[in-house]
């Protein structure tokens, strides 16, 4: 008699936790997932959990760390069909685009930095690399629109992005149409 393997057989058990904490903390949050339901989800061992990440904490920071590597990744590979010059405003293009998606629930980095106070956990960590990452890609493409003060327009490029993915959670793509109209008046592309 052949035996088909379970789904959970078919994955990599890391993998597996990974892709549970993935989908639980984006919809629910990081704080309302327990490490119980994280495993029935996963179809693993607590064991497992604590063989492949030491604990819950890791695992949050493993989440993280690939959602900011897929954002980096979606973010680049969007952008690059435009000059350098057009990148600041094509980039709320590109947010809006995201929150279009049917399982946008804001940035997991926002969400991240609100359910975790404290600021030498391992994912609060990549949270600031990332927030750093995007700092210095809105500056560069802030000088390169010719921007009189690149540093201080790509702070208040960084604070349209913040309050244009918040605010999409209840008013859907018409905040980051707002901000992306915003942007055209900070960088005189009217």
């Amino acid at each position: 008699m052949k035996t088909t393997p379970s789904k959970t057989n078919d994955f990599p058990v890391r993998e597996r936790l990974l892709d549970a904490a993935d989908r639980l903390f984006y919809q629910e949050g990081i704080r309302a997932v327990g490490v119980d339901r994280l495993l029935q989800e996963a179809g693993a061992a607590k064991a497992s959990l604590y063989a492949h990440f030491g604990g819950k904490d890791e695992l949050i920071a493993a989440y993280v760390g690939r959602r900011i590597e897929a954002a980096r990744a979606d973010i680049d590979q969007y952008l690059e069909q435009f000059p350098e010059s057009e990148r600041a405003l094509r980039f709320f293009d590109f947010v809006v685009e995201w929150t279009l998606k049917p399982d946008f629930r804001g940035c997991p980095v926002q969400h991240l930095v609100g359910e975790i106070a404290d600021c030498t956990h391992p994912a609060r960590v990549l949270a600031v690399t990332q927030r750093q990452w995007l700092a210095e890609r809105f500056q560069r493409w802030a000088k390169a629109a010719g921007a009189n003060d690149p540093e201080r327009t790509a702070g208040a490029l960084q604070v349209l992005f913040d309050g244009a993915v918040s605010a999409s959670l209840q008013d859907g793509p018409k905040r980051a149409r707002d901000a992306r109209w915003t942007a055209e008046q900070l960088l005189g592309r009217r």
